[in-house]
């Protein structure tokens, strides 16, 4: 079953209302510590940010303090409780590296995810022989990192498809993506086929930049990017833009409208699906022809 919220979003819900209602009472944050006994300001302000988890018995304190009538206090302390969630998703989400837990937490509350891949096949997409080569791949800028387990917490990222009420997922990736590279052929005939298959799910969507693709003005994106948006509207919108070394979290609402601007730009571009498919089902031909079923093809696990 899916969870209902994801703790890091409604904490940046909550701190967005909490620092509203500050401003509405024409309170400064040193005002609002006083009044508390709160030492310093920096408690405060984390939990304004999104950046900590927040004590329900501090927010109905603030709530007191910015004399919040009954209805709207009823819906923050849900949002308050939603925020301060923890051992549940812990639970849900297994024992994940950080990078991997801010995707999944993100993954697992949404209803809509777009990504963009301008080299790699995205996390939720890759069967666990090519997720093996890409995790292995960067642990030579990271010596601690456990492959294996890394592994096992695509998989499970990649659960978030096959639940009953899956978000709507969009793939928007570089035809080089498609390019196998240094990658073994029977990795990548069995990647591609694993991206034709989820592709025909009705809530996923796979679409290709051709090498000649013109976004709208020249625009293209620089790194790779997921947006996600929730069902409730009023959660805010979030982009993840990956980095060599850590992920850039964007929550503000300028970012936001240009990145929904920028994928608007690709789709526009980008091949439709039906040609994707085509395009993907021709790379399967004379250099990665599918060979007679062997017992170790007959391993590979079809998506489910």
């Amino acid at each position: 079953m899916p969870l209902s919220a994801s703790p890091v979003v409604r904490r940046v819900r909550l701190g967005a209302e909490l620092r509203r209602l500050r401003h509405g009472e024409s309170l400064t944050l040193e005002q609002v510590c006083a009044r508390l006994g709160w030492a310093s300001t920096s408690k405060l302000s984390r939990i304004e940010l999104g950046q900590s988890r927040p004590d329900l018995a501090d927010v109905l304190d603030l709530l007191d303090v910015y004399q919040v009538p009954p209805d709207r206090r009823t819906e923050l302390i849900v949002i308050a409780r939603d925020a301060a969630t923890g051992r549940g998703w812990s639970r849900a989400l297994g024992e994940m590296g950080e990078r991997q837990r801010a995707y999944a937490e993100l993954e697992t509350g949404a209803a809509r995810i777009v990504e963009y891949q301008p080299a790699v096949v995205p996390g939720l997409l890759q069967t666990p022989a090519y997720a093996r080569l890409r995790v292995t791949a960067g642990s030579l800028f990271c010596d601690d990192v456990d492959v294996e387990a890394d592994v096992r917490a695509r998989a499970l990222r990649q659960e978030v498809l096959r639940r009953a009420d899956p978000p709507q997922y969009t793939a928007l990736l570089d035809e080089r993506v498609c390019d196998p590279g240094g990658t073994p052929a029977d990795v990548w005939r069995d990647q591609l086929r694993h991206l034709l298959a989820l592709a025909e799910r009705p809530h996923v969507t796979v679409r290709l930049l051709s090498r000649d693709a013109a976004p709208y003005g020249g625009v293209h994106p620089l790194a790779a990017f997921a947006y996600y948006a929730h069902p409730d509207p009023a959660d805010p919108r979030t982009v993840l833009v990956e980095t060599l070394t850590t992920d850039l979290r964007l929550v503000a609402e300028a970012d936001i409208d240009r990145y929904e601007r920028l994928i608007d730009w690709l789709l526009a571009a980008a091949l439709s699906a039906e040609e994707t498919a085509e395009l993907l089902s021709r790379r399967l031909g004379p250099a990665l022809v599918p060979r007679p079923r062997e017992p170790r093809d007959a391993e590979v696990a079809e998506p489910s």
